[in-house]
């Protein structure tokens, strides 16, 4: 995000915290701009629409998961894909009790295209960089499988999605080697 200003990077964390907690139906414009901290005519000049401001809120969640998720991982790849795992429950536990931000803004608004197109690029990136972390390209689905398991989850198990996310991937990604 370095190529933001500070107006935009406040307004994208402003909208990627309110939807976090407040839902996509739920809050209205003016719960917005207040969690922006910006005149609603900056908010607009940013963000022209609401389809804008979820996109904004996605696009710098997008980045600091990818960040969170993937950098500094150990090179040993059955380490990283365990570093992995402990980061997407810390993650959950910090930044998503309630699930997955991005299926959220779907289910919101079912018949947008562009928001979907959004959830798409995040899942295929996240798979991607998992399958580069572990060297595991003909895993790519079984990786994906175990993300989407354990932030799909997490409201209902918290950390016991992540023992049991390491127990298959041990069991089954690794031909029974632990992790």
């Amino acid at each position: 995000m370095s190529n933001m200003t500070n107006t935009q990077e406040k307004i994208a964390t402003g909208l990627e915290c309110a939807f976090a907690e407040h839902g996509f139906a739920e809050i209205g414009v003016d719960g917005l701009r207040e969690a922006t901290q910006v005149s609603l005519r900056t908010l607009y000049k940013y963000c022209p629409s609401r389809e804008d401001m979820v996109l904004t809120a996605l696009n710098h969640r997008h980045t600091r998961y990818l960040s969170h998720l993937l950098e500094g991982l150990s090179e040993e790849p059955q380490d990283a894909l365990e570093e992995m795992l402990d980061r997407i429950g810390s993650w959950m536990a910090a930044n998503a009790p309630q699930g997955c931000l991005f299926h959220s803004a779907v289910a919101a608004h079912p018949d947008n295209t562009v928001i979907r197109t959004m959830l798409e690029r995040h899942k295929t990136e996240v798979a991607d960089g998992m399958v580069q972390a572990t060297g595991l390209a003909s895993a790519r689905d079984e990786l994906m499988l175990i993300h989407e398991g354990v932030t799909q989850s997490w409201p209902l198990m918290q950390e016991r999605a992540i023992r049991s996310a390491k127990m298959l991937a041990r069991n089954s990604l690794y031909d029974n080697e632990s992790l």
